[in-house]
């Protein structure tokens, strides 16, 4: 009797430890559109040191938009190099291609790409080989045991491209992402778990999910879109956070017999949190050391509140230094929401408006400017463009959000002459995406737009835009 309890506790020992191996955790950190917040990154480095001393496989991943918003970054020796530095050093397994990850142009992507100790990963981008630009459609990464297929895709916009200047992404080819993912079926047999990277944004992350039935996780960005943790949807675990490194997300995968029995994931805090990764923290010092960025440009009398308050300055300055009679700038090109009364800097106005388009003049009848308006928000997300020199009322369809129609008007609410030739600045990146049969291409002015924003202000020495509203929704 004896034995036998002996036995069958060793048994059962035995069964206890076969279980245990079979069950196993994959655990992720990830991060989304962290658009160069380099004072965020000594943070969650400490927060990659501190998972990977408890999980040592963990798996650090991005989903795009790394780069564009902070001009220390963006405006390097090698543009965007300083994220690519902070990501190898905090050990970065994979990021994918945010449509913003284009505004270093073909060559400077390429060269990005190669400066990174780790992959990226976009199976609808398709580089014309002449740029030699080593993306990867996934990967396969063995992490404890566990392997998991990592699959990029980024999102194509109203022109068939992703969201950045369209001279970025020439001889660059993309295909539809739903059909190119689809094309990656054979990643379920290959591995435990299946992970979409991805910078579709949060809708088409929800809606693809029904067609996905095959992937496991996936892993957002794009939209800015903050979740507790994550959400289940037609059985697929989606996880996204909000922009510039506010957050960042640990998720843990419970696999078992190769597949995922269980899921969780918790926002981490990363902005504003004090343990930090002093080598990390040091390198970032390190690149903030120039005195430039921090130049006082003018003051702000009142704060600034909303987009288009930001806005209607940036198209005042159009005017003023570009000696225009109208101007209107893409409102995604507006970067940030809010500005406190007290000093603009330098880098102020190169975060607002980080893109480096360059200043386009055109003459336009009143009746091409509302074309091109109306253009400019179909391929900007329906977003409306801001204006400077009038004021203007728009109508949109109710069920699709187009605009259609479109009535311009002075600043004293008087009708502008839609035959009458009006001097029009806007910036390159806006034309590019307002294609219309108007008669002027447009002349480029020889000058960036955010030089007119800092020049301007100097030439102001006090603002104030509080409660300035030009757009009405009808």
């Amino acid at each position: 009797m004896t034995k036998r309890l002996i036995l069958s506790a060793v048994l059962g020992l035995a069964m206890l430890s076969v279980s245990a191996q079979e069950r196993k955790e994959l655990h992720i950190l990830s991060t989304n559109d962290m658009h160069a917040a380099i004072e965020c990154m000594p943070r969650l480095g400490f927060v990659a040191d501190s998972l990977r001393a408890l999980y040592p496989d963990l798996l650090v991943l991005s989903a795009g938009d790394n780069r564009s918003g902070e001009p220390l970054n963006d405006m390097y020796e090698i543009p965007a190099y300083p994220m690519v530095a902070l990501m190898n050093i905090i050990g970065f397994d994979a990021s994918t291609l945010g449509n913003h990850e284009f505004d270093s142009g073909q060559k400077g992507l390429a060269k990005l790409i190669g400066l990174a100790s780790f992959p990226h990963l976009c199976a609808n981008v398709h580089p014309d080989k002449k740029w030699n630009m080593h993306v990867k459609p996934y990967q396969i990464f063995d992490c404890g045991g566990i392997s998991v297929g990592v699959l990029g895709i980024t999102a194509l916009g109203t022109m068939g491209i992703p969201e950045s200047h369209p001279a970025r992404m020439t001889e660059i080819s993309f295909t539809d992402p739903l059909e190119t993912i689809n094309k990656y079926k054979f990643l379920r047999e290959k591995c435990d778990v299946v992970l979409l990277l991805s910078h579709l944004g949060y809708s088409t992350d929800t809606t693809f999910t029904a067609s996905l039935p095959w992937v496991d996780i996936i892993v957002g960005g794009h939209s800015h879109t903050q979740l507790a943790g994550g959400e289940m949807h037609h059985g697929v675990f989606v996880t996204q956070n909000t922009n510039r490194l506010a957050r960042a997300t640990h998720t843990t995968l419970t696999v078992e017999n190769g597949k995922v029995v269980d899921r969780k994931a918790e926002n981490i805090a990363i902005r504003g949190e004090k343990n930090v990764n002093e080598v990390v923290g040091g390198l970032v010092e390190f690149i903030s050391r120039n005195p430039y960025f921090q130049r006082v440009l003018a003051k702000a009398d009142t704060p600034f509140e909303s987009y288009e308050e930001l806005g209607n300055m940036m198209c005042d300055a159009f005017i003023a230094e570009g000696k225009a009679d109208l101007s209107f700038q893409n409102a995604g090109g507006v970067r940030y929401e809010k500005h406190d009364a007290g000093d603009i800097t330098v880098a102020d106005v190169l975060r607002l408006d980080p893109f480096q388009n360059e200043a386009i003049m055109l003459q336009l009848t009143g009746k091409e400017l509302a074309e091109m308006m109306m253009k400019c928000a179909e391929n900007d997300n329906n977003g409306f463009p801001y204006v400077g020199g009038m004021k203007v009322e728009y109508t949109r369809d109710k069920q699709t959000g187009k605009v259609t129609k479109v009535t311009l008007l002075d600043l004293d609410g008087k009708k502008l002459n839609l035959k009458k030739t009006y001097r029009v600045v806007s910036n390159s990146y806006t034309v590019a995406i307002s294609p219309t049969n108007r008669k002027d291409p447009g002349t480029g002015m020889g000058r960036v737009t955010p030089e007119l924003t800092m020049d301007y202000l100097q030439h102001q020495g006090h603002v104030s835009y509080q409660g300035v509203k030009r757009l009405t929704e009808k």
